[in-house]
């Protein structure tokens, strides 16, 4: 399995937080009850509850070592050790809220339909998700994984994985009678440092492949990797921009 490690993804804790914020502002209700799903290191759990103060807020994450970290920093939230493809609340909550987690999931429909239904009349599920899989840092890594000598060592399946747009998300929620705010919009991430792009993703979008590579190839692929990342994102005198695009939904039950 995949290990997470939280100190490399807090390194651009900043850029990766906005997203989230921006979800959590269209939110227009009052909970009282909010479970964040894929809460990683808990930074953003303490959004939750900075914003509504007397809510009760619950994070699931499936890494041990995100919620160990969520558990030493924040420990006015509670914190559960679990995969949200098969998790459930153990009682209705008013808001689900999901930032950047659900690209990981396979049939990813079928989860957020099966948690819908633990969501209150009248609550909201927001989600945020990457829609960044045709991007230029996406498209080298799956170019550079199924290459030898390093295809053997990779899952295909998971490179392969598409992302939906906010058309699917819309379809979803109105189809369940719900109304959406369903919006996308793309981030210009002025990143600082020696290949900070291959900082950023590394600890997100490369992690499984960098990951599941053997010792002895591991550092030749990233030299492979990083020196392609510098020729599609050239660094500028003010830095190196990352474009990013993501969709958002707010989606309130009836």
């Amino acid at each position: 399995m995949a290990v997470w490690d939280p100190a490399r993804y807090l390194a651009f804790a900043d850029d990766r937080s906005r997203p989230f914020v921006d979800l959590v502002a269209r939110v227009g209700t009052d909970p009282r009850t909010i479970v964040d799903l894929g809460c990683g290191p808990g930074h953003l759990t303490q959004v939750l509850r900075a914003r509504w103060p007397e809510a009760h807020v619950h994070g699931v994450d499936s890494s041990p070592e995100m919620v160990e970290r969520a558990r030493a920093t924040d420990p006015l939230s509670d914190y559960e050790l679990a995969d949200v493809a098969g998790w459930s609340p153990s009682s209705p909550v008013d808001l689900l809220v999901s930032n950047a987690m659900f690209q990981w999931l396979p049939d990813v429909s079928a989860v957020i339909e099966r948690l819908a239904s633990y969501v209150t009349p009248g609550g909201s599920f927001a989600i945020q998700v990457p829609h960044n899989f045709d991007g230029h840092g996406h498209r080298l890594l799956r170019e550079i994984a199924l290459r030898e000598p390093y295809a053997p060592h990779v899952d295909e399946t998971q490179l392969l994985r598409g992302i939906d747009g906010p058309e699917a998300y819309l379809e979803l929620f109105a189809g369940l009678g719900w109304s959406a705010d369903v919006w996308e919009t793309t981030y210009l991430h002025v990143l600082s440092g020696d290949d900070p792009v291959f900082e950023w993703i590394s600890g997100t979008g490369a992690r499984p492949v960098l990951q599941a590579l053997p010792d002895d190839l591991r550092g030749a692929f990233e030299d492979e990797y990083r020196a392609a990342l510098r020729e599609a994102y050239p660094r500028r005198p003010w830095g190196t921009v990352l474009p990013f695009p993501r969709v958002f939904v707010v989606a309130r039950r009836p």
